[in-house]
């Protein structure tokens, strides 16, 4: 990334927002931890008779589900490397990645159908940012969708807003944290800021604002991995 400032704002909520402050110090960038959103626990109760497998489709799901039960028997399949890397630490022996998206991770369960004698649970967030359910449906495979955590929107620090224009970039990861930075944006405009987006659905709701003047501009990553998100900095 040229230009002087090194600053980049890191919207993700915790604690996926530490893990990406310090990947950006070590790429020599000046992390601005202000999460868009917060996670708040559902506690519901787990049951896992008839569960073959879990799916994990971000690392808030499986640190949700690591607090919610002690279970780790189960085979788990996440949906990228950091998410599976997450499901290890969490003490799950059995971890598969499928290197992308909810798409890809639908793809990689649907080709081991054959091995899971029972359903899939996709324990997550209550208004989750891709349907996982809807496409192992099709592929012939039984999926059940269990709220662990919502996120909840939160407006950032004042002293966030008053060095915005010192910014170089800003971290999106999901279309809610999109949306409620497009709603900070509409009334404290950034037309210098280069908004970084992990998916095209991260990008949607940002991209009428982009047209009005409310920040710089909009990139997406090439591939819906953070490490693909990251190395938008170096352009």
């Amino acid at each position: 990334m040229t230009g002087e400032s090194r600053r980049i704002w890191v919207t993700r909520a915790s604690p996926g927002a530490e893990a990406t402050a310090a990947r950006l110090e070590a790429m020599g960038f000046t992390p601005l931890v202000d999460p868009l959103l917060t996670v708040r626990d559902l506690s519901p109760v787990i049951d896992l008779t008839g569960v073959a497998a879990l799916a994990f489709t971000s690392v808030n799901g499986v640190s949700a589900f690591a607090r919610a039960s002690p279970d780790r028997s189960r085979r788990a399949f996440a949906v990228g490397d950091r998410t599976a890397a997450a499901a290890r630490e969490a003490g799950f022996a059995r971890v598969e990645s499928a290197e992308g998206d909810v798409e890809a991770l639908a793809w990689l369960i649907a080709g081991e159908a054959a091995e899971l004698d029972g359903v899939v649970l996709h324990p997550g967030a209550l208004e989750p940012a891709g349907d996982l359910v809807a496409p192992l449906a099709e592929a012939g495979v039984t999926a059940i969708r269990l709220a662990l955590y919502e996120t909840v929107a939160r407006d950032p620090a004042p002293t966030t807003l008053a060095a915005i224009d010192t910014l170089a970039a800003a971290l999106v990861y999901s279309p809610r944290a999109a949306r409620t930075l497009a709603a900070v944006l509409t009334h404290c405009p950034a037309p210098r800021l280069r908004i970084l987006c992990l998916s095209p659905a991260v990008v949607a709701p940002l991209e009428a604002l982009g047209r009005t003047g409310g920040l710089g501009s909009v990139a997406c990553a090439p591939r819906p991995t953070e490490t693909a998100l990251l190395s938008l900095l170096t352009l």
